[in-house]
């Protein structure tokens, strides 16, 4: 069971309530498909990790809606969160990036 979400009820490409969206990062770290790693941390920072590189930024959610990140020095990323849910279960979570477009999926480790 992944901690911070027992009573969500999600389906699968649903998006993430903004209310839901500090418990749905912070349940656990991420893995990508192309095995990078990531944390977040309740406080607002973020660790990604690939390979032997690992960067820190923060998260925060828009008064939109939306989720952000910022990775020094100056990177920002918008992104649509969207839950990743299996026979049932949240398995991980969809970002969808809102000027590209671009998704990927980050699995519950």
């Amino acid at each position: 069971m992944v901690k911070n979400l027992d009573g969500v009820s999600a389906e699968d490409g649903a998006r993430v309530p903004a209310e839901q969206i500090p418990a749905a990062v912070t349940a656990r770290g991420l893995v990508y498909s192309d095995g990078a790693t990531q944390t977040f941390d309740s406080d607002g920072a973020t660790r990604y990790v690939e390979g032997q590189r690992q960067t820190e930024g923060t998260w925060s959610i828009g008064e939109d809606g939306f989720f952000y990140s910022f990775w020094p020095p100056t990177y920002r990323a918008s992104y649509d969160l969207r839950w990743m849910v299996e026979k049932g279960v949240i398995v991980g979570l969809r970002f969808q990036d809102l000027k590209s477009r671009a998704s990927f999926d980050g699995r519950y480790q």
